[in-house]
């Protein structure tokens, strides 16, 4: 999609002098620019605070161009305070890389997380700024600026580039970055309740987040209640000036429902720049990556554990091996956020990626995501999903049509750039949050069946929840509904479907998830998931503490040399794959 902005580059005085050789900073307040003395380059000021872009960067002054999206899909320095982002078209998805400076005040602080870097006195630059979501933030006090810079993998060296290039102006003026003054007793900023939580009924989505004013006025005027958000990834187009925890916690305290979306790699057979891995095991770990970031984002902006989070992968034309690079992603994704208390959804065209992911609904290799978000532009404001999706797959109100898009509509006196969407969205999904403190660390895992009860059975009813079967409510009661699901786990890896959880399903159940090579020196989940399997498949204790030391190596090579496996001490595909089938 494509939006016609008025790119313009403001020249005043101080540039003219620039020009003629004459040294001369722009106004504090104000912006300038100049052709660079070194080829590829041209210094831009504001505010007291200089950089050096490259050339072909295009060059916003926002006091003379107020509705200019703030876009980062093509190359871009911004300059001033941003105002209503109207112009943004709502379906805008790709980044490139580009900076935004604007004032220090109270309302740009509300940007600021624990990730954002304090330049020291005297200086411009921040040299241990770190990168979030794609994203660097740094607060030149000196100057009384804010700084976000957004990159790609590719574009964060260019990026950092620049931002060492900055320096001070005489006339910077300090500003301290404001600190809220919150009493101890107060209640943190957060959403009122999960996200989007129970709702039927009309939302949006659109690029960039409404201003607190817009969003005001499209309440009392408009039919929607629900509102699509981009928290995070590193595909975003728009920077998301209005988004912070403050804007979350007035705007739910207020009855809008928020849809928290991140767009970050996209299918590997499409042309999009930033693309995931066409191999699945690669893909998995991605997702688990991306997930990460978007767990931090969530608790940056105070939108709570239980709340789904959708992954926006825009539509491809499909392959067997694109499809199993996108479901791959998705399972990462789902057990990644699964493991932080939030439901997983995943958004797409119905016609690729949510028709790919129906059709292996019931595939164990996937773990499936719990809410669907589908791009089917035929004007109905429903939940159907045609052909496209069976009316029995996520029928338990964990679905979001989007039914138009990029239409605008206006209410108040706001115009916004929108994407319409009809949400039978709830809080009965089986919920992360039920098996997020779940014991899953034992001595030893017994068999368990049919009227079996007790932290075990729990256990084995949460691990198969996160590999996508539905075995009831997480009780410790191993009921008709856990036996199903164990059937349904055991068909889908091969093993004898008697809906008896033994040692083989156990190994099978504790290995699920990504596949990464580990090894003497390793630590992390993989590593805890290997431990746990390993204790049920040798039966004898291994010790789950995510640490990969001697004895987790002697426990993997005795599994190995008993599997007629390469006993080298290294968990790669092979050992993986023996796990993970129940060997």
């Amino acid at each position: 999609m494509s939006s016609r902005i008025p790119w313009r580059v403001r020249a005043g005085t101080a540039t003219l002098a620039a020009l003629a050789g004459v040294g001369a900073f722009a106004a504090p307040g104000s912006a300038s620019t100049a052709s660079p003395p070194g080829a590829g380059r041209q210094p831009v000021s504001y505010h007291g605070y200089r950089v050096e872009v490259p050339a072909d960067w295009q060059v916003v002054d926002l006091a003379e161009n107020p509705r200019a999206c703030l876009r980062f899909d093509r190359p871009a320095v911004y300059l001033g305070e941003p105002a209503e982002q109207s112009d943004c078209p709502a379906h805008l998805v790709g980044r490139t890389a580009g900076i935004v400076v604007e004032p220090l005040t109270a309302r740009s602080a509300g940007q600021a997380t624990a990730a954002t870097a304090r330049t020291p006195r005297g200086k411009a630059t921040a040299p241990t700024a770190v990168s979030s979501n794609d994203t660097i933030q740094i607060a030149v006090e000196d100057a009384g600026v804010l700084v976000t810079a957004a990159h790609t993998p590719a574009t964060e060296h260019l990026v950092r580039d620049v931002l060492a290039s900055a320096a001070l102006t005489p006339d910077a003026r300090r500003t301290e970055l404001p600190r809220a003054a919150q009493r101890l007793d107060a209640a943190p900023l957060a959403a009122t309740g999960p996200q989007p939580g129970g709702y039927l009924g009309k939302g949006f989505d659109t690029c960039a987040a409404p201003s607190q004013a817009a969003m005001n006025a499209w309440q009392a005027g408009s039919p929607y209640s629900a509102v699509g958000v981009y928290i995070s990834g590193s595909f975003r187009a728009c920077a998301q000036p209005n988004l912070t925890a403050s804007w979350v916690t007035g705007r739910t305290g207020n009855g809008w429902r928020l849809i928290p979306i991140d767009v970050g790699r996209q299918a590997p057979c499409t042309s999009f720049s930033l693309k995931m891995s066409a191999d699945p095991a690669t893909a998995r770990s991605q997702g688990v990556t991306a997930a990460a970031a978007a767990l931090t984002a969530a608790a940056n902006l105070g939108i709570p554990a239980g709340s789904a989070v959708y992954s926006d992968i825009e539509g491809y034309a499909s392959t067997a091996s694109c499809k199993a690079a996108v479901l791959s992603y998705l399972s990462g994704w789902t057990e990644r956020l699964h493991s932080g208390g939030y439901l997983s959804g995943f958004y797409s065209s119905a016609s690729s990626g949510v028709k790919d992911a129906a059709s292996e609904y019931g595939n164990s290799a996937y773990t499936r995501v719990d809410h669907i978000f589908y791009g089917w532009w035929n004007g109905a404001a429903d939940a159907n999903t045609g052909s496209y999706v069976p009316s029995t797959y996520w029928a338990g109100h964990q679905r979001i049509h989007q039914y138009a898009g990029n239409v605008t509509e206006s209410y108040g006196g706001y115009s916004i750039n929108i994407d319409r969407d009809y949400l039978d969205v709830g809080t009965g999904t089986p919920s992360a949050s039920d098996c997020a403190e779940t014991n899953l660390d034992f001595t030893a895992y017994p068999t368990v069946q049919n009227g079996s009860a007790g932290d075990q059975v729990k256990a084995a009813q949460c691990l198969l929840e996160a590999a996508g079967h539905d075995p009831g409510t997480p009780d410790g009661a191993f009921g008709p509904a856990t036996t199903t699901a164990t059937q349904d786990f055991q068909s889908g890896t091969g093993l004898t479907a008697d809906g008896v959880i033994g040692p083989r399903t156990w190994t099978a159940l504790l290995s699920h998830g990504t596949a990464p090579t580990v090894q003497s020196g390793s630590t992390g989940e993989a590593v805890t998931r290997l431990q746990r399997a390993l204790t049920a498949a040798l039966g004898r204790t291994v010790a789950v503490d995510g640490a990969f030391g001697p004895d987790t190596d002697q426990a993997v090579r005795d599994y190995q040399s008993s599997r007629a496996l390469t006993a080298d001490g290294i968990v790669g595909s092979g050992t993986w794959g023996a796990l993970q089938s129940g060997r």
